[in-house]
């Protein structure tokens, strides 16, 4: 994953929710996906529900709307997730050292709500070299054309 310090600045806003807006998000949440977005679980491979998707649109947080992903920049890993070989915008994914389960890996989670989203690994296709292996839960596919959502009503837009 690239440095995000040197990110060019979003249009998006990025600032995180309040206690009350993140408590009602999450109020909303499906048990998985609170198992996945807030106690940084995985669902089991090949069975995501945007897996196979190949629709033209965007990904986005499943907790607070914020584009993570673009649909040209999603490929076929064969990992059993949905993988991007780039984020929508630096700005909008950030990384974590993580060192459990025996291993050192980078998860990704939301710039603006710091919710889980999955792993970055070097072993991707060009331009980045970058596999982004994430979650179908923590994600909400917007075909094109469609508005974004908005939970937060902060009026983001593309």
């Amino acid at each position: 994953m690239s440095a995000s310090d040197s990110a060019p600045s979003t249009v998006f806003d990025l600032g995180p929710p309040s206690a009350a807006e993140r408590a009602r998000l999450e109020a909303g949440l499906t048990r998985a996906e609170r198992d996945v977005l807030l106690a940084h679980g995985t669902e089991a491979p090949f069975c995501g529900g945007l897996l196979e998707n190949k629709d033209d649109g965007v990904y986005c947080c499943r907790l607070c709307g914020l584009p993570l992903f673009r649909h040209h920049t999603k490929f076929e890993s064969g990992t059993g997730w949905p993988s991007f070989w780039a984020p929508f915008e630096e700005a909008h994914v950030k990384g974590v050292r993580d060192a459990s389960h025996g291993m050192i890996r980078v998860e990704t989670r939301c710039a603006r709500c710091d919710s889980h989203q999955g792993h970055v690994f070097p072993d991707g296709p060009r331009p980045t070299g970058l596999r982004y292996c994430i979650n179908s839960v923590s994600l909400q596919f917007v075909p094109r054309g469609q508005p974004l959502p908005d939970p937060l009503g902060r009026g983001d837009r593309l």
